[in-house]
């Protein structure tokens, strides 16, 4: 049999590189080698596969970073299984749909996250069994939850199932214009190129690279920009349970990382933390930001350091690397996303789906071996996205004469907020609920630090005294706190065009936000 996945990419760095090192465990913990790291997957795939996992069958992960993350990924994939990595941030309902949709049979919660998966779980999914991953206070103490007793039961022979670039490893959920995430199916093969691609950055990477990984690992930000690339190249992981700017740059000092991936409001973070000022981070060469236009202060910032900065722009469904700014364009390009990468083709089609000229705004469509396979259960949505080969994102650009693209607009109205990505449709949804909301648009307002803000635009019933506190409050108990609006703002009617539909740009241009094109 032939494993050509990405749970087979640390066999091969054991073979080649045993002793190198592939993750750090925390700021000051334990390191583990590629060999350690083959033979500890290795045994947790065997004992996955005592348990009944099965090629195709899903496995769940609610969890936050830790090398035991990267173990479960790596296990499922050598067994040709499929991981369902879960936002810790989501409501417990909402976890629970997730859990539901996937049909995953197995749940690895961290210690943390065991009071909302115990909610979650009251709901009726298709979990069988939930196995306890520790923190790290827990794992410095030696106590190993569940996770460690599983694994010694596994044997540590090498665990190999007939996977191929076009098996689905990964079901990642991504918010929908519905109001419902859907799962988008990503292969080994996707990752792959996505990892490929990953190498163009700027300097590239290679096996003598650090990189740290603090960003959250359920993202495709933090597993597919630098993570799984550097597990294809043999470079090693400094993984970082909660980011903390201070320990961030503490820990970048310490372990002579070379490059990071972090959200604009993470790297807003880092340039002003007082740590910066003192570590010595010339081992840094590249910082690389995604998720939402970096903020050119933050940029200028860590160029002041002597690091380059270079931007990506993706989603979850690219895998997630599609184009780059380059170190040299960040500046005298800034508001584009740069050029595509390598292994993709871009395209700005018309509504008849006809290429536009040069320099016009149409809808941006991406082609490539790092796409997405489809929606998980949601033929009609893969149908509607993916057409002709062509995946259509439903984000508004247009080119210019060297090649650079520009978002103008976002089709679907969606909101990205610290990275993390929200559907108005759905908070709207869930604020009609709230017996004094006649009527609410929501929509993303600029912000330094977020990059926008959620905000809603509310009409209240008549005498109502409904707060922002108050309404916000209700929100978070439905929705994650990330999508509930941090700023509300109270109007006697909403603008609406001569067929009724809500104006949003004209809400954007009177809370702040412009035209509502990208820009920083």
């Amino acid at each position: 049999m032939m494993d050509h996945g990405f749970g087979n990419w640390a066999t091969i760095h054991a073979l080649r590189n045993a002793d190198r090192v592939a993750y750090v465990d925390g700021p000051e913990g334990v390191e583990t080698t590629y060999a350690q790291l083959e033979e500890r997957t290795n045994r947790l795939a065997d004992a996955l596969r005592t348990k009944g996992v099965a090629p195709g069958d899903r496995v769940a992960l609610l969890c936050l970073n830790s090398p035991q993350m990267m173990e479960i990924y790596l296990a499922v994939a050598k067994l040709g299984a499929i991981s369902v990595p879960v936002n810790f941030r989501l409501h417990p309902d909402e976890i629970a749909y997730v859990l539901g949709d996937s049909g995953a049979s197995l749940l690895f919660v961290s210690t943390a996250f065991l009071p909302a998966a115990t909610q979650a779980l009251e709901n009726e999914t298709s979990v069988r069994e939930t196995i306890r991953v520790p923190a790290l206070a827990e794992r410095v103490a030696g106590e190993g939850g569940d996770y460690e007793p599983l694994l010694a039961s596994g044997a540590p022979e090498r665990v190999v199932a007939e996977v191929g670039h076009d098996d689905v490893c990964v079901i990642m959920y991504t918010s929908g214009t519905t109001g419902r995430p859907k799962g988008a199916m990503l292969t080994h093969g996707n990752f792959f190129y996505n990892a490929i691609n990953a190498m163009g950055f700027a300097s590239g990477i290679g096996r003598t690279d650090v990189t740290i990984s603090a960003a959250p690992l359920f993202h495709i930000g933090a597993l597919g920009v630098h993570t799984l690339p550097f597990l294809l190249v043999g470079g090693s992981v400094v993984v970082i349970e909660a980011f903390a700017p201070d320990q961030w740059v503490e820990a970048a000092a310490r372990h002579h990382v070379t490059q990071a991936f972090l959200v604009p409001a993470m790297w807003a973070a880092v340039a002003a933390s007082p740590a910066l000022e003192t570590a010595d981070l010339s081992s840094l060469r590249l910082a690389i930001s995604g998720g939402a236009p970096c903020p050119l202060p933050v940029i200028s910032a860590m160029r002041g350091h002597g690091v380059a900065f270079t931007e990506g722009f993706g989603m979850t469904e690219t895998s997630p690397n599609a184009a780059c700014l380059q170190p040299e364009d960040v500046v005298e390009h800034a508001g584009s996303v740069g050029r595509p990468v390598a292994f993709m083709d871009f395209r700005i089609l018309d509504e008849m789906d006809q290429d536009v000229p040069q320099g016009e705004v149409g809808e941006l469509c991406l082609r490539g071996p790092s796409i997405f396979v489809g929606y998980w259960n949601r033929p009609e949505a893969t149908q509607e996205a993916i057409r002709d080969g062509w995946f259509h994102t439903g984000d508004m650009a247009r080119v210019d004469a060297e090649g650079f693209y520009s978002l103008v607009d976002r089709k679907k109205d969606m909101v990205i907020t610290g990275g993390e990505n929200v559907y108005p449709i759905e908070v709207e949804q869930v604020l009609y609920g709230h017996p004094d909301v006649v009527e609410v648009a929501v929509i993303g307002v600029p912000d330094d630090t977020w990059g926008e803000i959620v905000t809603a635009v509310v009409v209240r019933t008549d005498g109502s005294t409904l707060t922002t506190d108050e309404l916000r409050d209700w929100a978070r108990e439905r929705i994650a706190h990330f999508k509930a609006p941090r700023r509300v703002t109270f109007i006697d009617e909403l603008p609406r065009n001569a067929t009724g539909k809500i104006l949003k740009r004209e809400l954007r241009v009177s809370e702040g936000g412009g035209d509502a094109s990208v820009s920083r």
